[in-house]
């Protein structure tokens, strides 16, 4: 069986929606301990497969959303958390729509990105912070938080030569 991505993406999330259910069963302790002793044995298998693979494969396999997601939730993945960061920050910027992220710091389960905000126009997102968070939060999902500081636009440079331009007045 070959899923694309967004097979993969929809299967993700049934599964997400499925495990969200198994709470209202009627005895939901034995269905979490046969998942989680499942989890548990994919997760060695996964960890075997990484040490027979040697130090180049983890961050190959990690290129795959799908398998990253697997590395994740095993705990496996190779690359630091604030590495994930920065490469889903990376990923998003050219959809800020104007925005520009100005720093990006990870401590104490806390991501920090400072943001100043575009002037909006053609093409502007509507919401770059929320496209930041999901992204940050898709990356690296055992963050304790997200924050996310939105600065205004930068402000507009008129120079004197531009005043004193004798079409500048014109209307």
């Amino acid at each position: 069986m070959s899923l694309t991505d967004r097979e993969a993406a929809e299967r993700v999330a049934r599964v997400d929606a499925l495990l969200d259910s198994v709470d209202s069963l009627p005895d939901p302790g034995l269905t979490v301990e046969a998942l989680q002793a499942l989890l548990d044995l994919y997760g060695e298998a996964l960890a075997r497969i990484l040490a027979i693979g040697g130090d180049a494969l983890g961050p190959a396999l990690a290129e795959d959303e799908l398998v990253a997601y697997l590395l994740l939730l095993h705990g496996l993945h190779p690359l630091d958390v604030s590495v994930r960061v920065e490469r889903a920050v990376s990923r998003v910027r050219s959809r800020l729509g104007g925005s520009a992220v100005e720093s990006v710091t990870v401590a104490d389960g806390v991501a920090r990105v400072r943001l100043r905000r575009g002037r909006g126009g053609c093409g502007a997102a509507t919401a770059p912070s929320a496209l930041l968070e999901e992204a940050i939060r898709n990356a690296a999902p055992e963050l304790d938080r997200v924050e996310i500081d939105e600065l205004g636009p930068p402000p507009v440079l008129i120079t004197l030569d531009a005043l004193r331009r004798p079409d500048a007045w014109a209307s």
